[in-house]
């Protein structure tokens, strides 16, 4: 196979296999290929071994595939090995991106609960367990006292849990009582219980699509920016999932290319460096920034 063509291949597994799902037109458009092309390459992933999954017009390689287990085996630790892994890693600074990058590495290919317990600190680590087993079980879970950004209720709610974010923040459920899928942050559960009844909803799994600024939604809106050297590097800093999109222009100017699933998360980045930031296109930031300068003018 030549080189080209596995870059390509390659680009399109990660893809098929990131916290968004795409549809065939979205990841030709991305992969600046054909239609034709794209699902070529699924037929060629499929008879490979690796287990396909469609969800309305999204597409995406399931992470149960046998090669997706033996590439896990690749990595153990025991415990003994994990208890001295986790001290060394949280005695590197908060604030050095090594520690973060270290934890997300090590999250992609070492999934267990073990490795939660690396990652998450404190009082959480119980419910990230807890999650986890229903996620293995396939059973759901009611999680006590979530805390909820809307309207400040707090309320225990019966989910299915079916996938993580990075580092456990956040939790993908299957919301029976409003029929949708859901982002929970770990941090505002008060407890996680696991229940008897196992998924009912498993077709309606899904990920949503989550943007470089951790904001999530249905909706997709493109966002241009012109940054300064100043916003550039707090943007790699703070939002590293960004860089990807970012082009140089150029006398310490960089370009932002990217979607957000809303104004929120980049409108907090913009209003806090409006000297360093130009925006090239994105008529509902715009407004958005607007209406929130006009409200604490």
């Amino acid at each position: 196979m030549d080189q080209p063509k596995l870059e390509r291949l390659l680009r399109l597994m990660k893809l098929l296999t990131a916290n968004t799902t795409y549809s065939i037109d979205q990841l030709a458009e991305r992969l600046d290929m054909s239609r034709r092309t794209v699902y070529r390459y699924i037929d060629t992933f499929r008879e490979a071994g690796f287990v396909i999954k469609k969800t309305g017009d999204c597409i995406r390689l399931d992470k149960e595939s046998p090669h997706f287990r033996d590439i896990t085996q690749l990595v153990h630790f025991t415990e003994e090995e994990a208890v001295i892994l986790k001290s060394a890693i949280e005695n590197i600074d908060d604030t050095n991106l090594l520690k973060q990058n270290l934890k997300r590495k090590l999250y992609s290919v070492y999934d267990s609960k073990t490795l939660a317990d690396t990652v998450v600190r404190g009082k959480n680590a119980p419910n990230i367990r807890t999650l986890i087993e229903a996620i293995e079980q396939h059973r759901q879970a009611i999680l006590h006292g979530y805390q909820s950004a809307h309207g400040a209720k707090v309320r225990d709610r019966r989910v299915e849990p079916f996938a993580f974010t990075t580092n456990y923040v956040q939790v993908w459920c299957y919301d029976p009582g409003d029929g949708v899928c859901k982002l929970f942050k770990t941090s505002r559960i008060a407890s996680v219980t696991l229940a008897e009844e196992e998924w009912q909803y498993a077709a309606e799994h899904r990920e949503g699509f989550i943007d470089a600024f951790r904001m999530h939604g249905e909706r997709r809106f493109r966002v241009q920016l012109q940054l300064g050297m100043l916003a550039y590097n707090l943007l790699c800093e703070e939002y590293p999932l960004a860089e990807r999109d970012l082009a140089a222009l150029g006398d310490g100017r960089w370009l932002l290319d990217t979607e957000v699933a809303g104004m929120a998360g980049v409108g907090r980045f913009v209003v806090g460096l409006l000297d360093d930031i130009r925006i090239v296109d994105a008529p509902e930031l715009k407004t958005h920034l607007t209406q929130y300068l006009q409200k604490f003018a």
